[in-house]
């Protein structure tokens, strides 16, 4: 990856409690996955920022080398990978979500 694609991922990581990096964005999801994360994120009613990976093919290919997962949308926490649309419809349904976004937000 290159180091200017991976500083540019690394800054909006940093940069933002939660972010998502994803098809579409929070007010228009281009796939059902994304959708998923973002009614997740809008129940929880937490801040979130979202990134647009089908506007830069770049970030796009360079997340998954970034994170080591093949799939997009991903979530990133106070600069930790959290997960894909899965994981995080898992983590919502057993309630690990909400305390986690809260410890998380809260720091």
């Amino acid at each position: 990856m290159a180091p200017e694609v991976k500083e540019r991922i690394e800054t909006l990581i940093n940069d933002h409690k939660i972010v998502v990096f994803m098809k579409g964005n929070k007010l228009m999801p281009q796939c059902g996955f994304s959708n998923n994360v973002v009614q997740i994120l809008n129940v929880l009613g937490v801040p979130f920022e979202t990134f647009d990976v089908l506007s830069d093919y770049d970030v796009r290919q360079a997340i998954k080398e970034y994170s080591n997962w093949p799939t997009i949308p991903q979530v990133y926490l106070n600069g930790e990978f959290l997960g894909g649309s899965d994981i995080l419809i898992e983590l919502y349904q057993n309630g690990q979500l909400q305390e986690t976004v809260e410890v998380a937000l809260a720091s």
